[in-house]
């Protein structure tokens, strides 16, 4: 199987010329094997199906035999989704705030809205759990929509010209009716425009990028700000920069947490100043992630 497999891939990634272009074609696989792994075809099937999912989700361009863990691993992530299905109904969704603080005067300038999941057994699922599963199953228009609803309503309640900052996941940009969900949460709020801020991953933003810089150009004609979040660890072109209605850049936890590492340091903190200096010269202002 793994020659096969190596065969396999390595004849796909022979380049395709296509109107000038040269194409190469990567691929991911997933092996069962009969009668180890099960002893009819649709059983196989479904075991190969796991290896794949296996292969892609650990980095694509793999092949991946099937592992009774798996089947483990997708009966306790169905379990999940069917749970996160009701979380909503079941106001298991919570709404954390963590402040958003001007270095220079120690001023605090807002609050990032972090949704949580409290569940009735589990406890706190973390993000990285239930996001993506809610990405997966298309949950996360929903839950983004109601994050917004909660982030505006709560943020109207605080004193003085306090902002809230909100993440807009990639597929909730592109599949739904983002204006309109952020029109409804400012009207029933009550909440100023100028208040409220949305942050968006450069995923989100290349998806279709005429769509993105009209959507944003609309949103910040309404008042509302934008952040480019975890800025430095995707593409981070500065051609569709220079094109995007932004208001702000997120250097992401990753180039702060080095910051101090004595061989990763000195890269982290070129980049960090880097990063920093090209907001200046755009007029952008700049959040430091996990800085604390």
């Amino acid at each position: 199987i793994q020659r096969l497999g190596k065969q396999l891939r390595s004849a796909l990634r022979v380049p395709v010329s296509i109107a000038g272009h040269e194409i190469e074609v990567h691929a991911s696989i997933g092996a069962a094997c009969a009668p180890r792994h099960a002893q009819s075809p649709d059983p196989l099937l479904r075991a190969a199906d796991l290896a794949l999912f296996a292969a892609k989700a650990g980095g694509r361009d793999r092949l991946v035999l099937f592992d009774p863990a798996l089947q483990q691993e997708a009966q306790e992530r169905k379990r999940l989704l069917a749970d996160l299905r009701g979380a909503l109904d079941a106001s298991q969704l919570e709404m954390h705030y963590q402040p958003q603080i001007e270095l220079a005067s120690g001023q605090l300038l807002g609050f990032e809205a972090l949704m949580r999941w409290r569940h009735p057994t589990r406890g706190l699922v973390p993000p990285a759990v239930f996001i993506p599963l809610a990405e997966d199953s298309g949950l996360i228009v929903a839950m983004g929509a109601w994050a917004l609803r909660v982030a505006c309503r709560d943020a109207a309640r605080w004193p003085g010209e306090l902002r809230v900052a909100v993440n807009v996941s990639a597929l909730q940009f592109e599949r739904s009716t983002i204006e309109q969900h952020v029109l409804e949460a400012l009207e029933r709020s009550g909440l100023p425009a100028e208040r409220l801020e949305i942050e968006l991953t450069e995923s989100a933003l290349l998806q279709d990028g005429q769509h993105a810089i009209d959507l944003l150009t609309r949103l910040r004609a309404l008042g509302v700000r934008v952040a480019l979040d975890d800025f430095g660890t995707g593409f981070s072109s500065l051609a569709y920069l220079r094109r995007l209605p932004l208001d702000q850049l997120k250097i992401d936890r990753a180039f702060i947490a080095d910051l101090d590492h004595p061989s990763a340091g000195p890269t982290a903190r070129a980049i960090v100043s880097a990063i920093n200096d090209l907001a200046q010269a755009l007029g952008l202002h700049t959040v430091a992630e996990g800085i604390e």
